[in-house]
């Protein structure tokens, strides 16, 4: 059967550029058929050359780009907002051979502040990407930082009698849904020994008292520092910092508590929350800071109750509550997906 001289393979009509017009603004069209085979272009599409679309003042060496034997990077970076910062960042990135595979950012109306965090790939060294970086953050007035994608945060967690946050912080790290590297175990009592040394973490009983609390605070410091820690998780520790150890500790440690606050404080706040009828129930994680559970909040999630419900029951769905709002917070500073914006957060889910 004769085909029509525009038509392609399989008889589907083909448009195809002339190369004859030269107006910048008239890109390559081409249709392109469904596959066969289901691997490639579900439905029929028209294919755009990318070459015709960029305008840039950067060098375009090539618009076929292999990512797959590329270091990949996750850079974040804030300043005030201005015209101009996103092409600038996204350029430099392109003159360092950079394919962004992930971007998102946020202009604050209230603040004035610009945030933006970008997942690229490039084969350019981290101590290259970092010097162009350092040369244009004096012009944007950039707080930045470049770390490498896939890298496990170095992290200490503290933990008192409460196990269920521990349990499963450890089990989403063991099952490769957090990308953490527990470094060490910090608690004021022995309880959880057997089960962490089970599992080849060093744990580290360090007794706290109203009169060794400064001693046993340098204990602890020594250890996070020692393990290169990056982050440093209270998982229901049940002592309070010393505003020392905050500061020391800003921006790298996570806090959870019960949503509940500042209503009902104290050690049991379900048993008080079960005789005031909430109807609600809740946890909060935050940053640690020296004003207590009033640092900036990373996440939070509610459950609802009733009164048909025992204190152990609400107990008990509090606990899985605070579990998994903790998991996140976790894995958002592990992905470098928060950033400090005052006494609030910016989080690029």
């Amino acid at each position: 059967t004769a085909r029509h001289p525009s038509s392609g393979a399989d008889g589907t009509p083909v448009l195809r550029s002339t190369g004859k017009c030269r107006a910048p603004h008239v890109p390559h069209v081409q249709y392109v058929p469904r596959s066969p085979h289901g691997r490639h272009d579900q439905s029929p599409a028209y294919r755009i050359g990318a070459a015709s679309l960029i305008h840039t003042p950067f060098p375009l060496r090539s618009l076929t780009v292999n990512t797959t034997t590329r270091p990949e990077y996750i850079l974040t970076l804030a300043c005030p907002d201005r015209a101009g910062i996103v092409h600038t960042i996204t350029g430099l990135l392109l003159v360092h051979g950079g394919n962004i595979t992930e971007a998102a950012q946020y202009n604050d109306p209230d603040t004035g502040l610009f945030f933006m965090r970008v997942q690229f790939t490039s084969p350019a060294a981290p101590t290259t990407l970092r010097d162009a970086l350092q040369a244009a953050a004096s012009d944007l007035s950039l707080r930045w930082s470049l770390a490498e994608n896939g890298r496990r945060m170095p992290t200490v967690i503290l933990v008192s009698k409460l196990g269920h946050c521990l349990n499963d912080l450890l089990f989403r790290t063991r099952a490769g849904m957090l990308p953490i590297d527990i470094r060490a175990i910090i608690s004021n009592h022995e309880d959880f020994r057997p089960q962490v040394e089970a599992q080849g973490i060093p744990f580290h009983h360090v007794p706290v008292s109203a009169a060794t609390r400064e001693a046993a605070e340098a204990r602890q410091l020594e250890i996070i520092e020692s393990s290169d820690a990056e982050l440093v998780v209270l998982a229901r520790y049940m002592q309070i910092l010393s505003d020392n150890l905050c500061r020391q500790l800003q921006g790298r440690a996570i806090n959870i508590h019960h949503s509940f606050l500042p209503s009902f404080k104290g050690a049991r706040p379900y048993y008080q929350a079960h005789d005031r009828g909430v109807k609600i129930i809740g946890a909060t994680a935050h940053y640690v800071t020296a004003e207590l559970d009033e640092g900036p909040i990373i996440e939070q999630d509610v459950e609802r109750v009733d009164h048909t419900m025992t204190v152990d029951t609400l107990t008990a769905l509090g606990g899985d509550v605070e579990n998994v709002v903790l998991a996140r917070a976790v894995k958002w500073h592990a992905e470098h997906r928060i950033m400090l914006n005052g006494h609030k957060t910016v989080v690029f889910r």
